[in-house]
């Protein structure tokens, strides 16, 4: 006889929820709404303190916006955005978008952050080469990505950027976990319900960018696609839908 268990996929784990303060580290504005938003909301709504730190302003990202411009106004997108979902510390490392190097540069500004913030939990964007091996990722993603989980370990060794010290920047080896969203490898997940309406409006809150991306009504845009990874997510998580992580404990 057939194990019917053996077709249904394996279940995501809850992602630990015994911690405070959550620092997320990408790339661009819209990175983080395009998937994690929803969780973010969600742990805000439970009084966790969540700020969001990104290496560029999204300057590049818009054809038809020559930088100057569009890094501004990508800037205050981006802020409108985190105000959505409880977010009110919003910090910009002023790397330039699209050509984003990793190494020792990144990872000190990404530790410097973390020793600022001093979480227990640090978000991240898929640091592979592919999306699942399907599309290629960009670079600055992967750059960042990777510059975060090695950062994550950085922080907390007073030997490794000296110099952060003297700044005033102690070390901090209290990250317990590295959450990595949009992973093809996910282990944990966040229930999505209390949060998609407002993933949805934080989304939504980038309309110069999403007017440019797609000929669809930005809402129907918006909506669609987060909802339908939310749905496909929740087949691995009870039903329910939700945000995937893959999670790298420390």
């Amino acid at each position: 006889m057939t194990d019917p268990r053996k077709d249904q996929p394996d279940q995501l784990k809850p992602l630990p929820d015994d911690w405070t303060r959550a620092l997320a580290v990408v790339a661009h504005p819209d990175d983080l709404e395009y998937g994690c938003s929803a969780a973010v909301a969600a742990w805000t709504d439970a009084g966790r303190e969540v700020a969001y730190v990104l290496a560029t302003r999204g300057e590049a990202g818009i054809d038809t916006l020559e930088p100057a411009r569009c890094g501004p106004l990508r800037e205050r997108e981006q802020r409108a955005s985190a105000a959505v979902v409880g977010v009110s510390v919003v910090e910009f490392l002023d790397h330039a978008d699209g050509v984003i190097e990793y190494g020792t540069a990144l990872r000190r500004d990404i530790a410097a952050a973390i020793r600022r913030h001093r979480p227990e939990l640090v978000v991240t964007l898929n640091h592979r080469d592919t999306w699942g091996g399907v599309a290629w990722n960009t670079p600055d993603h992967v750059a960042v990505g990777r510059a975060t989980l090695d950062a994550a370990g950085d922080a907390g060794n007073r030997w490794i950027f000296p110099e952060l010290v003297e700044q005033g920047l102690e070390p901090w080896d209290g990250v317990r976990w590295v959450a990595v969203a949009g992973s093809s490898s996910p282990t944990h997940a966040v229930d999505a319900t209390p949060g998609l309406d407002r993933a949805v409006a934080s989304l939504l809150e980038h309309r110069t960018y999403l007017e440019v991306l797609t000929e669809e009504d930005p809402e129907t845009y918006a909506r669609d696609f987060l909802t339908g990874f939310a749905r496909t997510t929740g087949e691995r998580f009870g039903g329910r839908p939700a945000v995937a992580f893959e999670v790298f404990p420390r």
